[in-house]
């Protein structure tokens, strides 16, 4: 079963359970803080995230944290340069297909007869990593779908830097429960304190 964004909260990411891990991954770092804020210094949540994620990912060990923070700065300047109208860094192109052809699949026959399925089997003998190979893959995917790319979003909040897919036109925060929540209390404030 699919984790869901109160799981992910309750687990300390504001972002989670899109529709795609890589916006997920992106969302591990809350860029509009002052540091920026990695969420996945620590050893612990990193496991968390992880742990989180297992379900839509290939069953692997955990990636080597350096492995993902370079994917995850990798993901953010294509999106970022996908959201501002800009042509990204070329060389965040060649990392991102450098690290989708690390590990190259293939279909597999499970079973017979009527139990026979096609499975995907990762290869990871090129060292790369499965999981790390199919964030990319997602994020090749998503940047190659002219129709699904439009809705890529920012969130709306200026304090907040996370990135969602907005499947609903009208979603323009990044989760209704924190900067939706935020701008309704700040509308209610103003509307309320003119009234004063």
């Amino acid at each position: 079963m699919r984790t869901t964004l109160p799981e992910f909260q309750a687990a300390g990411f504001p972002m989670g359970a899109e529709p795609l891990v890589a916006l997920d991954l992106v969302d591990t770092q809350a860029l509009a803080a002052e540091p920026a804020v990695d969420l996945l210094a620590d050893d612990a949540q990193y496991a968390r995230w992880w742990a989180l994620q297992a379900d839509r990912l290939p069953a692997a060990a955990q990636p080597a944290p350096n492995a993902v923070r370079r994917l995850r700065s990798v993901l953010r300047e294509l999106f970022d340069a996908r959201l501002t109208g800009r042509a990204p860094d070329p060389s965040a192109v060649e990392d991102l297909n450098a690290t989708a052809a690390s590990v190259p699949t293939s279909p597999r026959l499970d079973g017979w007869g009527a139990d026979a399925q096609v499975v995907r089997r990762w290869h990871d003998d090129y060292n790369g990593h499965p999981a790390l190979a199919a964030i990319a893959g997602e994020a090749i995917r998503l940047l190659a779908d002219p129709q699904r790319l439009e809705s890529l979003r920012r969130c709306a909040n200026p304090a907040c830097s996370m990135l969602f897919l907005a499947e609903n036109k009208r979603r323009v925060w990044c989760t209704a429960n924190l900067c939706g929540n935020r701008a309704r209390v700040a509308r209610h404030y103003e509307r309320t304190r003119g009234e004063a």
